[in-house]
């Protein structure tokens, strides 16, 4: 019996044309697009005086990440030892872990990496238990931990909930001769409601002024700590506050957002038209880079179509997708028609219900491209993305390391 290869989901062939030759659903990543937004935001973080560390959480595609350093980005941020692993074996060399580092074998992961001396990593605590356990563990393997405290807010996510905890976590993290502060990180995504601009400005002011404090008392193992914030929705107004802010120069403040390296066709989309409110002197803004390309499957009623695309394939968690354009498959060259009045109504596991606006003439294996809301929830469920040109030739496959 002859071995069956096995085949990655979404691999293509470099040279492939998206409507004759790779095998659908895909997801496609526009290349002119992906790049203008990786200039596009390493040029607003250091006209902003800060640095930028791309969350990497969004694509876990190690050749973005180097894309990003490539373009000029301090560093990687992930969310995890695992994550970081993988970053460091696609040649990242300095990482923000925005999360805790908890449980031995996650602390061993991390350890082992430490062994290259050229690897910079920072960590998350927000608890004395936390920095109770990192400091017995690194100090029994003889190294030491990089730490940053997280100060949350309430109701939030992770971090310490008042300026004073943040400043007893400061004591015990001295206290542990395996373990070096070396900056305070805050997330401003968590802060919603009516008042979430003043809300998150206020936040960020406070995560200042306790980097102030502890650089004063001398807790920091850092001549010019690290100060960080900022997911992919408010990242204008953190660059704002900390550049008013930090106007001596004492930290180095550190950007995160990751989303923006795809940019989408839903919730990140209308951040960005609010941070363009919000900020005049910018000219255009990020550019959709991603789709996920499927076949029409079924038309089994007039005015209904049945798409092969489901949840193991795109987010669904923050709007569903977004029909975009229609190719007749196999006919180059391609031009498609727009679609953007068609409405995805439902997804299940392998299938996308769409309806039909009028006027749309639609044809078993048509293909639809389709934008999506909160590229994180799409990029987790793809081994290898497709990078394509204006021709929509794919010029290279794109490998996910979840």
């Amino acid at each position: 019996m002859s071995a069956i290869n096995a085949v990655e989901k979404g691999a293509a062939a470099v040279g492939a044309h998206l409507v004759r030759d790779v095998s659908l659903p895909a997801l496609v990543l526009h290349r002119d697009a992906l790049e203008h937004n990786i200039r596009w935001m390493q040029q607003f973080v250091s006209n902003s005086g800060a640095e930028l560390a791309p969350h990497g959480k969004t694509s876990m595609m190690p050749a973005l990440f180097q894309r990003q350093i490539e373009a000029g980005a301090w560093g990687i941020t992930l969310a995890n030892a695992v994550q970081t692993r993988a970053a460091y074996a696609g040649g990242v060399r300095r990482v923000l872990m925005a999360n805790q580092l908890v449980g031995a074998p996650n602390m061993a992961l991390i350890a082992d990496l430490l062994a290259d001396k050229d690897f910079d990593f920072h960590c998350m605590v927000d608890h004395p238990d936390n920095v109770a356990d990192l400091g017995l563990f690194f100090a029994a393997r003889g190294l030491r931990l990089n730490v940053m405290i997280e100060y949350g807010v309430v109701g939030g996510r992770c971090g310490c909930r008042s300026e004073q905890e943040v400043r007893d976590l400061a004591k015990a993290i001295k206290a542990q001769p395996a373990l070096a502060l070396t900056g305070i990180e805050g997330y401003e995504g968590v802060i919603h409601g009516e008042h979430a601009i003043s809300g998150i400005r206020a936040f960020a002011a406070s995560l200042v002024r306790l980097a102030v404090d502890l650089q004063d008392s001398g807790h920091f193992d850092l001549p010019k700590p690290i100060v960080t914030a900022s997911g992919s929705a408010w990242y204008d107004l953190i660059a704002e506050s900390f550049e008013a802010q930090n106007a001596a120069g004492r930290f180095l403040s550190v950007l995160r957002p990751g989303s923006y390296v795809a940019h989408d066709h839903g919730i990140y989309k209308e951040a960005q038209c609010c941070v363009l409110d919000r900020r005049s002197d910018l000219n255009e803004g990020l550019r959709p880079a991603l789709e996920v390309w499927a076949h029409v499957q079924s038309l089994p009623e007039p005015g209904f179509a049945v798409i092969a695309l489901g949840k193991r394939d795109v987010a669904y968690d923050a709007g569903l997708p977004v029909p975009l354009k229609r190719y007749k498959a196999g006919i180059l060259p391609a031009e498609g028609d727009d679609v953007g009045a068609c409405k995805v109504t439902a997804v299940m596991d392998q299938h996308a219900f769409m309806t039909v606006a009028p006027g749309v003439e639609l044809r078993i294996g048509d293909i639809i491209s389709f934008g999506t809301s909160h590229p994180c929830l799409t990029f987790d469920k793809w081994q290898v993305g497709c990078l394509v040109d204006e021709q929509l030739q794919v010029i290279e496959s794109l490998h996910t390391c979840f």
